[in-house]
């Protein structure tokens, strides 16, 4: 028994008549022709729609980098508001990526910070899908618990940074440590949410079906809340993005936060914006797996709404 199904059990009849068509020879049925129309109407309506918002985000872009090299160029040459070299143009960053790819810099900082987030995520992921399950489904477990993790989510991870140093030392250990602290609140709460609130009716129709306990949890429960799960995912994993240049701010040699903060003892500013727009594209790619992975999990959303 699927999620769909059950979802299926629970609508009400169509409070509104399929639409009928006229047969040839005059009597009138369902309209095959007529859901064949539709279905190709929607096919273009989606195309022209892909077409458009390509052009408005290819738009958007371009006139992002337009008024970065109009406010660099006039800094430096009319109004100097402020040092030309803390605002280069986007073809001396460019050129700065450039040289720090092939000198090898730059794919080893993006090495080393993918792998501190990539770890501090995975059991910040275990964690908060883990508990924000258990406490979801078990009453007991959620008065023992979430007190405790109600007392510490108010608390801001850069708290706990020199704290962390302190027990774990500046090695990796202590930024896994930190990047997991960070993304596991944001886990945590959207599963616990997604648990403790599924639809109560799609239960009682698994239940009415003879469903036991396990059948309904895995085909009920967990498709239902699996939307918040992997919202929880996605924001988890921007929040490993934003710490990890404080995290490798502290004893690192390396990493794109090392970069940025060694840049900055020189006034590379050009480095710098290297840094951080390769922690923007890496936040943006990773996105755009998860929201993949979200399309194909949850199939059964396009096919319960229908044409």
């Amino acid at each position: 028994m699927s999620y769909a199904k059950t979802k299926a059990m629970t609508a009400t009849m169509p409070s509104t008549p399929k639409k009928l068509a006229e047969t040839p020879d005059g009597t009138v049925g369902l309209g095959s022709t007529v859901g064949l129309d539709s279905t190709i109407e929607l096919a273009t309506e989606k195309q022209g729609s892909f077409w458009l918002d390509l052009a408005l985000r290819g738009i958007s872009i371009a006139g992002f980098f337009g008024l970065w090299y109009a406010v660099s160029l006039i800094n430096a040459h009319a109004w100097h508001i402020f040092n030309p070299i803390l605002l280069p143009t986007p073809h001396e960053v460019l050129e700065a990526a450039i040289k720090l790819t092939f000198s090898g810099e730059l794919p080893r900082d993006i090495a080393a910070s993918l792998s501190r987030v990539m770890f501090g995520f995975l059991v910040a992921a275990v964690l908060g899908v883990g508990l924000g399950t258990l406490i979801g489904r078990s009453r007991t477990i959620e008065k023992l618990l979430e007190p405790a993790l109600e007392l510490m989510r108010p608390i801001p991870p850069l708290a706990f940074l020199p704290v962390f140093v302190l027990w774990f030392g500046i090695g990796e250990s202590s930024k896994i440590a930190f990047i997991t602290y960070s993304a596991f609140f944001p886990i945590f709460m959207t599963t616990n949410e997604g648990i403790k609130f599924v639809d109560i009716l799609l239960i009682r129709a698994a239940q009415t079906l003879g469903a036991s306990e396990a059948q309904i949890f895995r085909s009920v429960v967990l498709p239902a809340a699996l939307p918040s799960i992997i919202t929880g995912l996605r924001i988890g994993f921007a929040q490993c993005l934003f710490v990890i240049v404080a995290a490798e701010f502290i004893a690192a040699d390396s990493g794109l936060g090392f970069l940025i903060n060694d840049s900055r003892s020189f006034f590379l500013m050009s480095n710098m914006l290297v840094g951080a727009a390769t922690i923007g594209l890496l936040g943006f790619v990773f996105n755009s797996l998860l929201r993949r992975l979200e399309a194909r999990l949850l199939q059964w959303r396009e096919e319960a709404r229908g044409p």
